[in-house]
């Protein structure tokens, strides 16, 4: 099985001023005359970790990494203002713009999937192909299933620590529910529900339970941008129309993409991954037949790897 590759530090930061007082965090590491590779992390609001670098052959890969709006090194941290899809689509032009990048390869997952096929399908004339793991076409249902019910019935001893800052009278519409707490005035309760909210999906993450993962998702740092920003997204439908992600598929029709799957994934069902690859003929789905969510899966990290491998191969 393929291995991460060793761990290495940015040859290059930088800041970059996008409006309404953001400032966002970008890097590169590897090759300055490599292949472009965009990585796009999770969450959203997650931000990003130094092992996000080593999916990649450092001698082979110009390998970028942001923090989105709000979350990571980006400031303001957990910021709503202007904090949309769109908006985040116009930050990975901006990024592109900056450093020169024609064309690049997009490697996202979970909600790095669902940024990396907005902006591809906007702008697929600048991406070369796209790696993509766990999907979430970011639909009303399966928002519902992970945040109101669905998991819950496979986790119901970490769901009722999920649901424990928030009344049984209001439990009929969680989202609304955690929203009201994670953007009020009270800031040990808007503590309580984002450390309540992100450990819920570091819990849930992984095959076996990965305490690292929790513990980075109970950090009051990452749980803040995570439950905030997320929330802020899903109830406002992650700011797409309906269904929008499998109806413009269309458009990246010609552009190879490889996605990789855990086949239990609980946060994110494997049916938007099949769903994904049917109607996108230059798709190859993975299945990781023992995995859940987690890159950090052993079979999803290895699958990872191949898939970058491939593609320098094809690039280069």
């Amino acid at each position: 099985m393929a291995d991460l590759y060793p761990s290495i530090r940015p040859y290059a930061t930088h800041t970059i001023e996008v409006g309404s007082g953001h400032h966002l965090y970008v890097e590169e590491s590897g090759i300055a005359d490599g292949i472009p590779v965009l990585f796009l992390h999770g969450g959203p609001g997650a931000g990003c970790e130094a092992y996000h670098r080593c999916f990649f052959d450092p001698y082979r890969y110009r390998i970028i990494l942001f923090d989105q709006r709000g979350c990571g090194r980006s400031l303001p941290h957990a910021d709503l203002t202007e904090n949309t899809t769109e908006h985040l689509i116009s930050d990975i032009e901006a990024i592109r713009s900056m450093l020169g990048v024609d064309r690049w390869l997009l490697f996202g997952g979970s909600w790095g999937s669902t940024l990396a096929l907005a902006y591809a399908e906007r702008h697929p004339e600048r991406v070369q192909g796209l790696i993509l793991r766990g999907i979430f076409l970011c639909r009303e249902h399966e928002i519902q299933w992970f945040y109101q019910q669905g998991a819950s019935r496979i986790f119901p001893d970490y769901w009722e620590d999920f649901v424990a800052p928030i009344p049984e009278d209001e439990r009929g519409n969680l989202l609304q529910a955690y929203h009201s707490r994670l953007t009020g005035s009270d800031e040990l309760a808007r503590m309580a529900a984002a450390k309540a909210w992100s450990i819920w999906e570091g819990r849930t993450a992984s095959l076996v339970a990965n305490k690292s993962i929790v513990k980075h998702f109970g950090s009051p740092h990452t749980a803040l941008s995570v439950a905030c920003i997320e929330c802020h997204y899903f109830i406002n439908h992650a700011f797409m129309r309906a269904n929008q992600l499998l109806e413009d598929v269309g458009r990246i029709a010609d552009i190879p993409g490889v996605i990789i799957q855990g086949r239990y994934d609980a946060i994110c069902p494997m049916e938007s991954a099949w769903e994904l690859h049917k109607a996108w003929p230059k798709s190859e789905l993975k299945i990781v037949p023992d995995a859940w969510h987690s890159a950090l899966e052993p079979g999803i990290l290895s699958a990872l790897v191949d898939a970058s491998d491939w593609f320098a191969d094809q690039l280069d």
